[in-house]
C-alpha cells in the first residue's frame, strides 16, 4: 500500500465548475426570482452596448478571473470577458483586473453577482497570501480546513491554494481524522475507551478493508498532550494534529516525534492568527492548519468602471 504524501489539491475542475453553476443559479434566484431586472428593463435601451472594467478599490491577490465567463454563461448573458491578471498575482488599489464588453442590460444584471463571487475569492486568496508571507522563509506548509462557507468549499479551497496555502482534506470521505469526540462516542457506545494508538490501528484496519482508491487515504489523529502524542506515534499515523498547544509544548512534541517516529508529520492547529503563525512555525512542526483562511477573510472591495459606447 502506497504511503500517503499529501491531500489532493483543488484546481478548476469539473466538480468546482458544477458547484459554481449551482451557486450562480441561487444568486440569480435571489436577484431575479422568477421575474426580471425591473430597473434595467425600464430605463436602458436594448441595443445599448457597454464596456466595463472590474477595478480593485483596495490591494489584494487575484483569484477567480478564469471563472468570470462561467458565471456569465450560467446567468444566460452574452458578454465578452478579458482578464488582465494571472491567478495569484498581487494587485494594488486602482488595478484593472478584467474587462466586460457586451449589451449594457446584460452587464448591469450580471454586475453584482460577478463582483460578489470575485470579491470573496480574492479575499480568501489575499488572506492565505498574508499568512504565507509571515512564514515564507521557514520549512512549514500552511493548510486550510473544512471551516468553509456551505456550498463554497471547492471554490474557497481553490482560492486558499491560489494565495499560496495547501488544501487539507476536501470532505469527510477522503481522509480519516480522529478527534476527541470520535473517541468519546466510541467509549460511550462500546464501553471501551481506546488509546490514541488503538484508535489509529482500528482506523487503519477499516481503511484497508475499503475499496482501493487512486490515492492513499490519510490517517490523522488529534492529540492535546505529549502523553497522547507518544501513544499515537506508536501506531505510525500519517499525521498527528497537535491541538491548541503552546509553542514550548510544540517544540517538545517535535523532539518526541523526531526520536520516535520521524516519518510521521506533525500539524499544529487551533486559533492560529497572523500574529502567532510565525512563532508556531518556528517550533519545527511540518504543517499548520488555519481555519481563519476561510472562516474569517474579508472580501476584497472590487467595483465596475463603465465606458458607454
Amino acid at each position: 500500500m502506497n504511503r500517503f504524501s499529501d491531500f489532493e489539491q483543488q484546481t478548476i475542475d469539473a466538480a468546482l465548475l458544477d458547484d459554481l453553476t449551482q451557486l450562480v443559479r441561487l444568486a440569480v434566484r435571489e436577484d431575479l426570482d422568477r421575474g426580471v431586472d425591473l430597473t434595467t428593463l425600464a430605463l436602458v435601451p436594448s441595443n445599448l452596448q457597454a464596456r466595463a472594467d472590474i477595478v480593485a478599490r483596495q490591494a489584494g491577490v487575484a483569484c477567480g478571473l478564469p471563472l468570470i465567463a462561467n458565471i456569465i454563461d450560467a446567468m444566460g448573458a452574452r458578454i465578452d470577458v478579458a482578464a488582465h491578471m494571472q491567478e495569484g498575482q498581487s494587485f494594488a488599489a486602482g488595478t484593472k483586473l478584467a474587462t466586460l464588453q457586451g449589451g449594457a442590460r446584460d452587464v448591469l444584471t450580471c454586475e453584482r453577482t460577478v463582483l460578489n463571487i470575485l470579491s470573496r475569492l480574492c479575499g480568501v486568496a489575499t488572506t492565505a497570501f498574508q499568512f504565507c508571507e509571515r512564514v515564507r522563509d521557514l520549512p512549514v506548509r500552511l493548510y486550510d480546513t473544512r471551516k468553509t462557507t456551505p456550498g463554497w468549499r471547492r471554490l474557497e479551497k481553490y482560492a486558499a491554494r491560489t494565495g499560496g496555502a495547501h488544501n487539507h482534506r476536501l470532505g469527510l470521505y477522503d481522509a480519516v481524522l480522529i478527534k476527541d469526540n470520535h473517541l468519546a462516542c466510541r467509549a460511550r457506545g462500546t464501553g471501551q475507551a481506546l488509546t490514541p494508538q488503538q484508535a489509529v490501528e482500528v482506523a487503519r484496519r477499516f481503511v484497508q478493508e475499503q475499496t482501493p482508491r487512486k490515492r492513499p487515504i490519510a490517517i490523522e489523529i488529534e492529540v492535546d498532550s505529549l502523553e497522547q502524542l507518544a501513544s499515537a506515534l506508536q501506531a505510525r499515523p500519517d499525521i498527528v494534529l497537535l491541538d491548541n498547544m503552546l509553542p514550548e509544548t510544540l517544540r517538545a512534541a517535535v523532539q518526541l516525534r523526531n526520536s520516535t517516529a520521524p516519518e510521521v508529520e506533525l500539524e499544529a492547529s487551533g486559533g492560529v492568527r497572523l500574529e502567532t503563525v510565525r512563532s508556531i512555525a518556528e517550533t519545527g512542526v511540518d504543517r499548520i492548519s488555519i481555519g481563519a483562511l476561510t472562516h474569517s477573510p474579508i472580501s476584497v472591495d472590487l467595483g465596475l468602471d463603465w465606458h458607454l459606447d
